[in-house]
């Protein structure tokens, strides 16, 4: 008995999933570069626009008919030293408003200094209340003409941003991270160093910013007290009715305001933690 032949089944070929079909298949998102913290038109925008200032004052002084009491306070170096004692002024007041503000603001958030927060806060906030014309005159009377005078009225004007922001900072300070900290074996000072500040950094930064750019503008008082600065030359126009020493004196004064607060800008960003990014 034959049998019939039957031919053998070809292989089916093997399914690969096509285009459509992969692509509705999840994939890993590549990951993400971290966007850059400083931009090129961050560190030119605001420098080129304080050149091109500086420039045009340069230009309109080269043209300007200045006469003998002009010439004057603008001559021998004058304007250089006054520029040189604003910015001497600003950079010491600014360091012992951080050695003051932000040890103090740390204490006052510590459980055994809370009740002496509303004194300290008291004497911060009458510091800034004070009218700083008043205030650097009280203290002329009290130590006398001198740089002292006008550096300890700079301080007391510029310690309340720094202190209410290192404050305000640690106490926004997420409580049941700093009880994971201490859960894992932490001390006080380093959850204080490693956890608490890293936290506050940026509004801390803020209030540094915020007293820098105070003190550039309260340091054009100091020539009251004997302490010098852009405000010779400010007052000398003022009282002798030159108005090109008088907007010199100005522009140097809004210049470096500017210019300060720009750096202040950028240590923001540099100081940020990054952490603090990668949770926003």
């Amino acid at each position: 008995m034959s049998t019939a032949f039957r031919p053998r089944p070809e292989p089916e070929p093997e399914a690969f999933p096509d285009d459509d079909e992969s692509a509705g298949e999840p994939r890993t998102p590549p990951p993400r570069r971290p966007a850059r913290r400083i931009t090129w038109q961050k560190l030119t925008f605001l420098p080129v626009v304080l050149i091109v200032v500086l420039l045009a004052t340069w230009l309109w002084f080269r043209q300007a008919d200045l006469d003998a009491i002009s010439e004057n306070a603008l001559s021998n170096g004058q304007v250089s030293k006054a520029l040189w004692q604003h910015v001497e002024l600003t950079v010491i007041s600014t360091f012992f408003v951080l050695i003051i503000a932000i040890p103090l603001g740390i204490l006052l958030t510590r459980r055994a200094f809370r009740k002496a927060t509303p004194v300290a806060m008291a004497f911060a906030n009458t510091g800034q209340a004070t009218p700083a014309i008043g205030l650097l005159a009280l203290l002329v009377i009290w130590l006398g003409t001198g740089r002292r005078a006008a550096l300890i009225g700079i301080i007391a004007y510029a310690v309340l941003p720094v202190l209410s922001n290192t404050m305000a900072g640690l106490r926004a300070n997420d409580p049941t991270l700093l009880e994971a900290a201490r859960g894992i074996g932490m001390s006080p000072l380093g959850v204080l160093t490693r956890v608490e500040l890293p936290l506050a950094v940026p509004l801390i930064l803020a209030g540094v910013r915020t007293a820098l750019v105070l003190n550039v503008g309260t340091a054009t008082l100091a020539t009251f007290g004997g302490g010098g600065g852009l405000g010779v030359l400010i007052t000398t126009g003022i009282t002798n009715q030159r108005m090109p020493v008088l907007m010199l004196g100005s522009i140097l004064t809004v210049v470096l305001a500017l210019l300060v607060d720009w750096l202040a800008s950028l240590a923001e960003l540099v100081l940020r933690p990054r952490g603090l990014e990668a949770a926003t």
